[in-house]
């Protein structure tokens, strides 16, 4: 069985590879440390298929350097051991070049490992990852390397290597392959910027188009689309990516998006993501409308509670509600914020006595001097409300709540200005 066409096709220069322009772009900081050949440890943090595994392919072609290929999902200390035997030998005379895949699956005493090699430099270490390294990576390692971020591909920038991927069957199995407009375009879009899908999607193209009467083959827009179903989507319930998705759906709510909020929404619920989508969407009800529609928070509820009665399919649409809702809705959090003040008060220790009236005091002792609780019922007073202090004498004038500007709160505070006769 031959290597996948993502292998077959791999980039051979720095020029042929598809986006990272910010890494490899003429003059950019990583190119020109590759160009040097004066190689330091490095770690590549990206999406799968943005080219971490290719460029490290290219930096052993260039420094000359034996390059070894692990996988952190699978290897071991003896791999590691194994490569370190071949250290000063004709089999490496220049040096090993270690490419650790997924580095976030090898442990701290696996990683600790090779501290001592790449300390003195026999082996130069590109480690990857498609998770946080300041997260995963033991902090020895990643303070002996250099972090470069690699972004998500534009799909605009994959439709060149999709049509040089239908070039490359062309010519290895010397036949015909005619591919219908806007094939290229779909692929590109469909695997999100993922090369290697969009490789992949390629060569299951050529594979399920069949052959006419003249010998050519005839790929199609309904297949293509048939083969990349899904495949766009970049979720992972353990990743980055879960939680970059998680955080885009709630601040679009707050920022008043709904276009945006219903795609994150969306993508989501294709990871089959349901739980987050409603505790999002809870949390954004009360926090960021709060007491703007304080109404919102038992509509949301409701819409939720449907959402997980009826279950999906049918469960998007009242969260869909729910989530316009939320979009179009007043914002405030001024209760949110109100209580965070209140906490960090009592975390510095700003505290005290709760004032004597607010006790629950029903009887004093015979030589207690001060008899009696001086509670004062707002109740039984005019507007239902009497000046007294309810906050400790220590920070008795401590203010947490400000009205928001809003007109629910707004309206509010007209009133109690009313009442108190005094500027609140």
């Amino acid at each position: 069985m031959s290597a996948p066409l993502a292998d077959r096709i791999r980039p051979s220069s720095l020029d042929e590879m598809v986006g990272q322009e910010h890494l490899l772009g003429k003059g950019k900081a990583l190119r020109n440390i590759i160009e040097s050949g004066q190689l330091p440890n490095l770690v590549f943090y990206g999406p799968s298929g943005s080219g971490k595994t290719t460029l490290a392919r290219i930096i052993a072609a260039k420094t000359n350097r034996k390059l070894h290929k692990l996988n952190g999902t699978n290897a071991s200390t003896a791999d590691i051991k194994a490569i370190v035997s071949e250290l000063d030998t004709f089999a490496a005379p220049n040096g090993i070049l270690l490419y650790l895949d997924e580095i976030q699956y090898f442990n701290k005493k696996q990683q600790q490992s090779l501290l001592e090699y790449i300390e003195n430099g026999k082996i130069t270490l590109i480690a990857s990852t498609t998770e946080n390294p300041y997260f995963y990576v033991y902090s020895a390692v990643l303070s002996r390397s250099t972090v470069f971020e690699f972004k998500a591909i534009k799909a605009e920038d994959v439709i060149p290597a999709v049509e040089r991927g239908f070039e490359f069957l062309r010519n290895e199995r010397d036949e015909e392959i005619i591919v219908e407009d806007g094939v290229s375009r779909h692929i590109a879009y469909a695997c999100g910027g993922d090369v290697r899908k969009a490789m992949n999607t390629v060569e299951l193209c050529a594979l399920a188009s069949p052959i006419d009467g003249s010998g050519r083959r005839y790929v199609t827009l309904e297949i293509a689309k048939q083969l990349s179903q899904r495949s766009s989507m970049r979720y992972d319930k353990d990743s980055d990516e879960h939680y970059d998705v998680i955080s885009a759906f709630q601040k679009s709510m707050r920022g008043s998006d709904p276009d945006a909020a219903i795609h994150y929404l969306a993508r989501l619920l294709e990871g089959g993501d349901m739980a987050s989508a409603c505790r999002r969407l809870m949390v954004c009800a009360c926090e960021d409308v709060g007491l703007a529609y304080p109404m919102i928070i038992p509509i949301v509820k409701a819409a939720v509670d449907a959402a997980l009665q009826v279950g999906l399919p049918e469960a998007r649409i009242p969260l869909a509600d729910a989530v316009i809702l939320v979009c179009n809705s007043p914002k405030s959090n001024s209760a949110y914020m109100a209580l965070d003040k209140a906490m960090a008060d009592i975390k510095r220790g700003y505290s005290g006595p709760i004032p004597r009236q607010l006790q629950n005091k029903h009887f004093d002792g015979e030589d207690n001097q001060n008899k009696g609780q001086f509670y004062i019922y707002p109740q039984d007073c005019p507007n239902h409300w009497v000046e007294q202090q309810y906050l400790p004498d220590a920070i008795k004038d401590r203010k947490y709540y400000e009205f928001g500007d809003n007109k629910n709160e707004q309206a509010a505070k007209e009133y109690w200005q009313r009442i108190k006769g005094k500027k609140l």
